[in-house]
């Protein structure tokens, strides 16, 4: 009689959409978990037939059914039982999030997930229809609990599971990175495994989709709230964790968890996000414009890391206000990156269309407009150049920027793909010196020079902003924790530039809903998170 089970746990990179790819991964770790491993058991994540999160790919009834037909060649691998998560019509037309179990073709058990987010970045209810009973199913002797994401958020599914007597719970997850996630999703389950004394093993996919980035992490966790494996973060991953059926407890020790630096973790995210945003999309390259300041050279250094050297070029695009550090400091970290590098001087240009719009500019001052068209300037050659390398342009506009519209709308922005969107200038900073400290490749220099568009003589970012950190203290209030303007005022902050920031901040939604996209690492970013309406009065007064 066996006395232990062994569970493979597959951490994968789910493509969305990408069925077939998605099928073969599946049916791949399949036979290595079953022949290399000798697995019993193989748990996959939340909807990893299809990938999370497909939107309204999964109102198509072509594309679920694509996805039941597909699933045929995973079922039929012998001698292993199949834990998968994918989306399934139900008999009276309902979509729904499913765990299925299946054991030599045949269906051991279906179970629906029954708590569906509808926050933040989720929006489920707009796609599944809700189950109603717990998830529990029999597995060599055992009552094995069952939950999908958000089923075991809800405390009260742990407390309906250990009254059924199970012996542990298989969670299973697209649970999305942010930069405290990692640290809550154990903390929460610690405690909710230690207070019912119940074991867990959680899977979580990896990779990037679009703004989201998954961070796998997946864990087994004992009775006590003790990790006993863990998976790496930001890896595919095939792993056995085996489980003592008389004894009911993983038959492993609670091992020690070694917490990495904010700043390592989120560059790897950053790093994971933009290799599978190209690479998925099957872009040929990247391409972006060095100036010389320090957010070119984050996203030049990300870009090589994510992506190598071949594939990444770069343009130094210089005018009267460039400066001679900036000529300097862009050639060489393009010789220490050894990525390709241009420079295309927009004098001529500029000065041609300053002759364009002489008439009517006529008798009007000078202000933002010509500057703007400098960068804009800058925009347009950076996308002819990528259209005719079947290349994608990389902006590097941050997120203190962003925030602020402190960006020249078809100038910096321009690009298809924003690594920093999300990116404080305070963070921007810290993973520069991160980067550093692992092999200097950014010049001092850069880090300590204050920060400037180079778009006007002597001007720099600070004569138009307040200090980045203060700027980012006051942006972290009012975005990411919805405190009103009194509320940052009592925090020490003074009246006139809280008002200002906010007002800013209002008045240049127009700005960030053109802007690109690009990967979610706070607790509340800007795009599916942040939804406010463009048309409004300078609301200054919350």
């Amino acid at each position: 009689m066996k006395k232990i089970l062994r569970i493979a746990v597959a951490q994968l990179n789910p493509h969305v959409g990408h069925i077939k790819k998605n099928i073969q991964a599946m049916i791949d770790a399949t036979y290595q978990a079953r022949d290399v491993l000798q697995a019993d058991l193989i748990v996959f994540s939340e909807l990893a037939v299809c990938g999370y999160h497909c939107e309204d790919l999964l109102m198509r009834p072509d594309f679920i059914q694509t996805i039941q037909a597909a699933i045929q060649s995973l079922i039929v691998i012998p001698n292993i039982v199949l834990v998968i998560g994918l989306p399934v019509l139900s008999t009276d037309n309902q979509l729904t999030n499913r765990a299925q179990v299946f054991l030599n073709q045949k269906m051991m058990y279906d179970y629906t997930k029954c708590h569906l987010p509808n926050y933040g970045i989720f929006d489920e209810k707009r796609y599944f229809s809700s189950g109603d009973q717990l998830g529990i199913f029999e597995c060599y002797g055992l009552k094995i609990g069952l939950g999908i994401c958000e089923d075991l958020w809800t405390p009260k599914t742990f407390s309906h599971l250990k009254e059924s007597g199970i012996s542990f719970i298989l969670s299973l997850n697209a649970s999305p990175f942010d930069m405290k996630k990692s640290a809550l999703r154990q903390a929460y389950f610690a405690e909710q495994c230690q207070l019912h004394q119940m074991s867990l093993l959680y899977v979580n996919q990896i990779g990037g989709q679009d703004d989201l980035i998954f961070d796998g992490g997946s864990f087994a966790m004992n009775h006590i709230g003790q990790i006993v494996c863990q998976l790496p973060y930001f890896e595919e991953s095939l792993q056995v964790v085996p489980f003592h059926i008389d004894q009911k407890k993983w038959d492993s020790r609670p091992i020690m968890i070694l917490t990495e630096s904010t700043e390592k973790t989120l560059y790897q995210a950053l790093v994971l996000s933009l290799r599978d945003y190209i690479k998925k999309n099957e872009f040929q390259g990247v391409l972006l414009g060095l100036s010389g300041g320090i957010d070119s050279a984050l996203v030049l250094s990300i870009a090589v890391d994510a992506l190598g050297e071949d594939k990444v070029e770069t343009v130094m695009m210089p005018y009267h206000y460039t400066s001679k550090m900036s000529l300097e400091d862009a050639e060489a970290m393009a010789a220490t990156f050894n990525v390709a590098y241009s420079i295309l001087p927009i004098e001529s240009t500029y000065n041609a269309l300053i002759d364009t719009l002489a008439y009517p500019f006529k008798g009007l001052s000078k202000d933002t407009t010509e500057e703007n068209l400098q960068a804009r300037i800058r925009g347009i050659l950076l996308m002819a150049l990528a259209n005719k390398k079947r290349y994608i342009v990389l902006s590097t506009g941050n997120k203190s920027e962003m925030a602020t519209g402190y960006t020249t709308l078809y100038g910096d922005m321009v690009g298809g793909f924003n690594v920093l969107t999300d990116v404080s200038k305070t963070l921007v900073y810290q993973l520069v010196k991160w980067r550093n400290q692992q092999k200097a490749m950014i010049p001092q220099r850069v880090i300590d020079r204050p920060p400037s568009a180079e778009l006007a003589a002597h001007q720099i970012d600070q004569n138009i902003l307040p200090n980045y950190t203060i700027l980012d203290q006051i942006l972290t209030l009012y975005v990411e924790k919805n405190k009103s303007i009194q509320d940052i005022i009592n925090h020490g902050y003074e009246k006139n530039i809280v008002q200002n920031i906010v007002q800013r901040i209002h008045t240049y939604e127009y700005k960030r809903r053109q802007s690109p996209i690009g990967p979610k690492i706070s607790l509340l970013a800007f795009y599916r998170e942040r939804r406010y309406p463009i048309t409004t009065p300078n609301t200054v007064t919350f």
